[in-house]
């Protein structure tokens, strides 16, 4: 069976908006490594909406010397949406209609681990609906006050810590899966 692990960077007040705007004053070869590790183990990167349209507007203009690059690009790509109309970027499959049925039905089916990246919407309908494998979170050092959390209400999702570690800069990496496994 497949799995589905999300990846994510958290501040301390669980804002994961903007990360480009906050996170690299902690970034290391430490974060560098948990991040790529989960990415190149990865066959499959899955998408909400707003992360592919970000992601798509910048990572196919970047070439191998930038890290992840040719990965991202060439990579097969799911997009969760019910609004966009074409999904443009290499390799880039639209899921429409129930989101929760066809990732169900994927896991089913036999290869690698499926990524996602961002997409906080589609995380938390993950969990809810009990799809999520794993959640990876690096949770930086530094409170924003304000900006689109990760968590903003909802269902309860009772979860159990796999594994924790502490990184130079401050950033830790916490990993959780279903409580109930």
């Amino acid at each position: 069976m497949r799995k589905i692990v999300a990846g994510l960077f958290l501040t301390l007040d669980g804002v994961m908006e903007a990360p480009e705007k906050w996170q690299f004053p902690y970034w290391s070869d430490e974060v560098g490594e948990a991040v790529g590790s989960q990415l190149m183990t990865a066959e499959t990167l899955l998408l909400g909406r707003r992360t592919y349209e970000i992601f798509a507007a910048s990572w196919p203009q970047r070439g191998s010397e930038v890290q992840f690059a040719d990965r991202l690009n060439n990579m097969p790509k799911l997009v969760a949406s019910t609004t966009l109309g074409t999904a443009e970027w290499k390799n880039s499959t639209l899921i429409r209609g129930d989101v929760a049925q066809e990732l169900a039905k994927l896991k089913q089916r036999p290869g690698g681990s499926i990524a996602v990246s961002g997409s906080a919407t589609l995380v938390r309908s993950l969990l809810r609906e009990r799809l999520l494998d794993e959640l990876r979170l690096l949770v930086h050092p530094i409170v924003l006050g304000k900006g689109r959390r990760l968590f903003e209400g909802g269902d309860e999702v009772p979860l159990k810590l796999l594994d924790s570690k502490a990184f130079s800069t401050g950033v830790v990496s916490l990993v959780y899966g279903p409580a109930d496994d």
